[in-house]
């Protein structure tokens, strides 16, 4: 489905606290469904299977290693070797203490990078939020008690409803 609605130019966002909510919800196509997704934003976290999943979309750099041996006996013999590895840009246990301060955001089509969080407070909207002020706090009691009030003033159209014809109902 995430596929067909960006074909169709709609987007959608998926957030999960952890990968391994979408593989309990989609099994075998929590993979499917988070590589339709052409940007994905890391807060951090310690589950596992998500860790897994960053490192390895993160990629891996080459590195160059360089050995010296010396071994002194009867003779005495010397060895230099270089060698090019590749190392995970962070791996699982650098992932598990990136600092909270920290994200790593990929979009499609850019290399992944590390930033830091935007400060929410700094918002000029943020002035209108519950943190900032109480009166705005959703007050979920008073929204379910809410009733429609009709002002005598108003003109509105009544419906009766009886009940349903024998061949729509149910």
């Amino acid at each position: 489905m995430v596929s067909v609605i960006r074909s169709r130019n709609i987007s959608a966002h998926i957030v999960l606290q952890t990968f391994s909510q979408l593989k309990g919800m989609y099994k075998d196509n929590a993979e499917t469904v988070a590589g339709c997704c052409s940007t994905m934003l890391f807060l951090g976290g310690k589950e596992e299977s998500s860790l897994k999943m960053v490192s390895g979309l993160l990629g891996k750099e080459t590195i160059d290693t360089m050995n010296e041996s010396d071994s002194r006996g009867a003779q005495r013999t010397y060895g230099l070797n270089y060698q090019r590895l590749g190392k995970e840009l962070m791996s699982v246990d650098e992932l598990a203490v990136m600092p909270s301060s920290r994200c790593i955001v990929q979009v499609q089509g850019v290399r992944p990078f590390y930033s830091k969080k935007y400060d929410l407070t700094r918002h000029p909207q943020y002035k209108y939020t519950a943190d900032a002020n109480p009166k705005y706090a959703f007050d979920v009691r008073a929204y379910l008690e809410h009733r429609l009030k009709v002002k005598p003033e108003e003109e509105y159209e009544l419906y009766e409803l009886g009940e349903l014809p024998p061949e729509t109902a149910g």
